[in-house]
């Protein structure tokens, strides 16, 4: 069979997990995939419910914004691997790309080795969604390795399967609204009058942690927004609130006085991004961000602040043979 040529299966599951599967063959080139894993802020954050298995009912906006890590995913003929570039994230196997890459190959059935190249820039614990990014990444760049063997709609099920924030960046949209665990999405406009300083301090917060320490919640509804103004930031800056601030700032009080120190900088906007410890501020032009980033870098020389830019789309996988 040529090169790049696959032979074709159907499997129908049960319910709606109705998912189209291409048992990919043994090919005589081993093509490699690279993309870009970009962090997300969260411009707004709302617990909504704690559910009695203990997990949160929540809703968010995700922004994709343009700080990345990189994954590099190459065809061997070993089993799967994953080597870091950056600061060590724990054992192979609870790495998410890993997950995600071993999630993919076991459900379609491919007996495909895959080496992962993962290059870290955000860092953990910092609410940005990094390893979840890696792993959505990694789910849209092997899918695209393997033939494309998963529709959307079938890599969507399996991120789901990994994190709540792993379907935001296995969809590849810029912005999207989320409810539920964050697997519930609907992709909005992205943010378009708006620039970003990512405040990046030396401290790094458990997600488990921060919700654990979430006071108790009355079960509360939605909000209410007009969709076609989610693209700008009039349309959802009234409800620009973190329900995670006030105590990971009572745990981590220099983070807000860095969110309030960037709000001072003019920010229309100055929130912890998810459960920290990242802070943002949203600043109506790219001036006005840089100078405020250069003020605030001034200020702060433990913390690193940068502008970036929020994506219309994340980036797509680049095949390379």
């Amino acid at each position: 069979m040529p090169a790049g040529r696959v032979s074709q299966t159907l499997e129908i599951g049960v319910g709606m997990r109705e998912s189209r599967v291409l048992k990919v063959e043994r090919v005589a080139e081993l093509p490699s995939v690279t993309v870009r894993a970009p962090a997300k802020i969260n411009l707004f954050l709302r617990i909504l419910a704690r559910e009695d298995t203990g997990y949160h009912q929540i809703e968010t906006l995700f922004a994709a914004v343009g700080l990345y890590d990189e994954v590099h995913l190459e065809r061997t003929d070993g089993d799967l691997s994953v080597d870091v570039v950056g600061p060590a994230l724990g054992p192979e196997e609870d790495n998410l790309a890993y997950r995600a890459a071993r999630a993919l190959i076991e459900h379609v059935h491919s007996e495909a080795g895959v080496r992962i190249r993962l290059t870290k820039h955000i860092p953990a614990g910092a609410g940005l969604g990094g390893g979840s990014s890696d792993a959505g990444a990694t789910l849209r760049a092997l899918n695209v390795l393997l033939g494309r063997p998963l529709s959307d709609a079938g890599l969507l099920e399996l991120a789901g399967e990994l994190g709540s924030d792993v379907p935001f960046f296995a969809l590849g949209a810029g912005a999207a609204l989320a409810w539920g665990r964050g697997e519930r999405l609907l992709p909005v406009p992205a943010l378009a009058d708006a620039h970003v300083v990512l405040a990046l301090p030396p401290v790094s917060v458990s997600t488990a942690v921060a919700y654990r320490e979430l006071p108790p919640v009355a079960p509360r509804s939605p909000s209410v927004l007009d969709f076609h103004e989610l693209g700008r930031s009039k349309g959802w800056a009234e409800c620009a609130v973190n329900d995670f601030e006030p105590s990971v700032f009572g745990r981590y009080p220099q983070l807000r006085e860095i969110r309030d120190a960037i709000a001072e900088q003019g920010a229309f906007v100055a929130r912890l991004s998810g459960s920290g410890a990242a802070v943002y501020g949203l600043f109506p032009d790219q001036a006005a961000a840089e100078s405020a980033s250069a003020s605030l870098a001034v200020r702060g020389k433990d913390v690193r602040f940068t502008v970036v830019e929020v994506l219309g789309s994340q980036p797509e996988p680049e095949v390379r043979t």
